[in-house]
């Protein structure tokens, strides 16, 4: 792995044994550490691509996924729908024949009413027969 950041040792040594009193034994130490520990933490240009290129690679990963998950809710839609449509239609000649009865028993009292109204309107004029020859 090529360094993360440019860091002048050197400059670094130097101003820790002419500034801060370390000697130069402790300051080399003191720059190695602080250069491993710049370089195990920080991402390099290289690092940062590798990533850009998992993501890439994630996202046509996740658009193929999502690309099978709706052709696989497309086609459960369309059962759904067949099942819906077929079951309207069993529902539709359920009512259709439902009516047919009803119709039917509205035609069967519709003439049986008219069978009593002939009937009463028959007694009704006998009764006016019988009530003129009574009072005659």
């Amino acid at each position: 792995m090529s360094e993360a950041i440019a860091f002048d040792t050197h400059r670094f040594v130097k101003r820790l044994t002419t500034e801060g009193g370390f000697t130069e034994k402790q300051a080399e130490i003191l720059a190695d550490e602080q250069v491993a520990v710049l370089n195990a933490n920080l991402a390099t240009k290289a690092d940062i691509e590798a990533v850009k290129a998992e993501i890439e690679a994630l996202r046509h990963e996740t658009k193929t996924d999502l690309a099978k998950v709706e052709s696989g809710l497309k086609a459960e839609i369309a059962k759904v729908e067949a099942g819906l449509k077929a079951e309207i239609t069993k529902v539709e000649a359920g009512l259709k024949a439902e009516i047919a009865k009803v119709d039917k028993r509205i035609e069967s009292v519709r003439a049986d009413l008219l069978k009593w109204m002939f009937a009463g309107l028959i007694a009704q004029g006998g009764v006016v027969v019988a009530l003129l020859q009574l009072f005659k």
